[in-house]
């Protein structure tokens, strides 16, 4: 909070992270939010028991998206087939509940992106979240009127310099910042902070790097995503 950063979404991974994230917005109420789903590492675990402990979680009111869920062929933690089930019942719930949809991509653009246009008309808002691929598979997204997330990839000098050059394609009233902590702490922090995890409170540098790519002042950009982060999760302010 002393950094900027008023509210959060408490992202939901697996089926015990998501009642935890659910424990920590009640705990809060107002600043804290959670999410409900399973990240494909967690796939192989996905069994009916978890789409029905997921479909319970998504009827609080304090879970405002479904996932994160999607499909990381980068890892391959889990099987391909079983990440491909598991997104597909996850993507039916985010249709049956009517919530926004929380979605990870990393190395599956063709599979990710044929099973999310199979549906998109069924959906309500979603977000590539910590998006790091190609223009041509950002084009893909924006054509099926996604959201995009960029996180500190965009900071980082070794791997997210691509980027830089279509951060500018996003609109304006699609884009969404976040720090996907405790991972990919900004490298641009100064001074340099000696820890590996990422924190809420280093989204201000962030912002920062997404406002350079895209040539605007770091305050409009914070006051934009802002108001975008709380459409698309439905959240009013504090």
């Amino acid at each position: 909070q002393a950094a900027g950063v008023a509210q959060i979404v408490v992202t939901g991974a697996s089926a015990e992270g998501a009642e935890a994230a659910l424990a920590l917005a009640r705990a809060h109420p107002g600043i804290l939010h959670a999410t409900a789903g399973v990240h494909p590492h967690h796939a192989a675990g996905f069994t009916d028991d978890t789409e029905a402990l997921l479909r319970e979680l998504s009827e609080a009111g304090a879970v405002v998206a479904v996932g994160e869920t999607g499909l990381d062929y980068c890892r391959d933690f889990s099987p391909r087939d079983a990440q491909r089930e598991a997104f597909q019942r996850q993507l039916q719930i985010g249709a049956d509940s009517g919530l926004p949809l929380f979605l990870h991509m990393r190395d599956a653009h063709f599979d990710f992106h044929a099973i999310l246009r199979a549906v998109r008309d069924q959906l309500s808002d979603v977000v590539v979240h910590c998006f790091t691929g190609s223009r041509d598979e950002l084009r893909d997204y924006l054509d099926l009127d996604c959201h995009i997330g960029i996180t500190g990839w965009i900071c980082d000098e070794r791997r997210g310099t691509h980027m830089q050059d279509y951060l500018k394609d996003i609109p304006a009233e699609r884009l969404l910042v976040e720090t996907d902590a405790p991972y990919l702490k900004p490298r641009n922090l100064r001074p340099r902070v000696k820890t590996h995890r990422n924190e809420p409170c280093w989204l201000p540098w962030i912002v920062a790097a997404a406002a350079a790519a895209r040539g605007e002042h770091p305050a409009y950009v914070a006051e934009r995503t802002t108001e975008n982060a709380r459409r698309f999760f439905r959240i009013g302010k504090l």
